[in-house]
């Protein structure tokens, strides 16, 4: 246990470096963008004092380091700035669009896992078969689909021809639970398509390859049941990768977001990110980049942490 905890104590403190990074990036967005970023926020009628005044409100008019500096001082204290176009602080912005990302991302996350594990463990166990190659079939297709034809197809199925779930919006999940879920299952099912159809892969490879040990052999020979042969002693030693291809693909749903909540009107963090992109609201844009990192970082410790947990054979 005292390994564990120095482990974890070394893994958050190796996270300084990677957000101290990051936050280097997210600053300098401002600067890296192509033109004059006072010029564009102005539009292509305003007069040199209006892209004066915009470029004292942004501190283009200071050197950078001194920016910096006092950017990660304000960042360290929960301030993450104003917005541009709204004037309405950005942490308080993020704060009212979280629930509706992080539901949609939770659920799908649960989406992907409880059905690709099965379908992956499936095909391994009757690889060469018709079902293995329907199984194969359909993470290809996954894969091949993008987020937002997967989105309106399911919409126009379930929503507009069966009316059976809302097409748009999001309630919260204070108004009721089914209410909450029935807003959720069509965006989670399109974003989390490509997600099923990665990890079904990789589960599948990992089955596969476990499945020709010579303890799964032993295994047999003694009688052991199908069933604790594939979900007891193969999946569990073929888990490691499953979980890490869990972690990365964190990213994946951050990206997906934003392309879901345009297509089903959902108010979250990827809505937010993409009109502050559209309008060129840089503080909007720091502050979202920012917090899809620290979530990331996070997730990847935890992932970390999860492998010593589920094969004691690894050791930091």
């Amino acid at each position: 246990m005292k390994q564990l905890y120095a482990f974890i104590i070394r893994r958050v403190v190796s996270t300084i470096p990677v957000m101290a990074f990051v936050a280097l990036f997210v600053f300098s967005l401002l600067y890296v963008a192509p033109g004059d970023p006072a010029s564009i926020i102005a539009g292509d009628h305003a007069t040199p004092a209006d892209i004066e005044r915009i470029r004292q409100s942004l501190g283009l008019d200071r050197p950078y380091l001194v920016r910096f500096g006092e950017w990660v001082m304000r960042v360290l204290q929960g301030d993450l700035g104003n917005s541009i176009f709204s004037s309405v602080p950005v942490a308080q912005q993020i704060a009212q669009r979280i629930e509706p990302t992080l539901s949609l991302m939770i659920m799908t996350l649960v989406i992907a896992v409880v059905v690709a594990v099965p379908i992956g463990v499936v095909s391994a166990w009757l690889a060469g078969t018709w079902v293995d190659r329907l199984f194969v079939g359909f993470a290809v297709l996954g894969f091949s689909i993008p987020v937002f034809v997967v989105g309106y197809l399911l919409a126009y199925v379930f929503a507009l021809q069966l009316q059976w779930l809302p097409v748009q919006g999001y309630t919260p999940l204070s108004n009721g639970f089914l209410p909450w879920l029935r807003n959720l299952i069509l965006p989670s099912l399109s974003l989390g398509a490509v997600y099923i159809a990665l990890i079904a892969r990789i589960t599948r490879a990992t089955m596969l390859e476990v499945l020709g040990q010579d303890y799964i052999r032993t295994a047999e020979a003694k009688g052991v049941s199908r069933r604790s042969i594939l979900f007891v002693h193969a999946l569990k030693n073929a888990s490691i990768p499953v979980i890490t291809v869990v972690g990365v693909g964190v990213a994946l749903l951050i990206g997906g977001a934003v392309v879901t909540e345009s297509v089903f009107a959902i108010p979250g963090l990827g809505r937010l990110t993409l009109d502050a992109v559209l309008r060129r609201d840089y503080p909007v844009i720091q502050g979202v980049i920012l917090v899809f990192s620290f979530a990331y970082v996070i997730v990847n410790l935890i992932v970390d942490i999860i492998y010593t947990i589920v094969d004691p054979r690894i050791r930091y």
